[in-house]
């Protein structure tokens, strides 16, 4: 049985890189002021920081389910930040940005709906089905958290050096000011707290078979 989901896991990282790699050839054929600048931004969103976490989660999950019965804890751990993460992106999209354009020069439909649809959704039946798991400790909740942290303190400081932000809602240009950033920042990191708390509770009930 790992060994399948071994094969599961290479397929669907696989369709994320594609995803990837398919979304940033496609905004290179654009006529681009500025390509440096533009491959930062590219990958300066949480969406795509997300996905290539991800997709190398997913890699390293296979080949533990290819050698070893169950995943170590360090992997467990870092698999639920990944799932964690993954969640909030597709909940943060799909609730707040599914109508907004953001700064892609041009978005491709079928990579958008992996990123910010399909590869949240599988994540979470990994982390629901995937056997072999191991429970994650309440007190890694912390950890879990920590590159959200870090991601907002770059954002919002690069965002102050070049007037560029990735999402519209961390703008401090929008109605509201710095005022209405924090409200939405407070309110995502809710979202990833709890989303958090909740993924460590599920490693935490009873593991699927191997």
């Amino acid at each position: 049985m790992r060994t399948v989901f071994g094969v599961l896991r290479i397929v669907a990282a696989g369709v994320i890189l594609t995803a990837i790699i398919a979304q940033l050839l496609h905004s290179l054929t654009f006529d681009l002021p500025d390509v440096s600048f533009f491959f930062a931004n590219f990958f300066s969103f949480f969406t795509i920081q997300s996905n290539v976490l991800a997709a190398v989660s997913l890699l390293v999950g296979a080949w533990y389910c290819f050698t070893q019965p169950k995943d170590p804890p360090w992997f467990s751990l870092a698999l639920a930040a990944t799932v964690t993460y993954m969640a909030t992106t597709g909940v943060v999209y799909n609730l707040l940005l599914r109508q907004v354009s953001l700064d892609q020069v041009s978005t491709l439909g079928w990579s958008n709906e992996i990123l910010h649809l399909v590869a949240p959704i599988y994540l979470m039946l990994v982390w629901l089905f995937s056997p072999g798991r191991t429970p994650v400790p309440w007190n890694r909740l912390g950890v879990i958290v920590v590159y959200p942290v870090v991601w907002s303190i770059y954002t919002m400081l690069r965002g102050a050096l070049t007037g560029w932000y990735p999402y519209p809602f961390l703008n401090p240009a929008q109605p509201g000011s710095y005022g209405a950033v924090v409200v939405y920042i407070l309110a995502i990191a809710s979202v990833i707290l709890l989303t958090g708390a909740g993924v460590v509770w599920l490693s935490r009930r009873r593991m699927p078979a191997t």
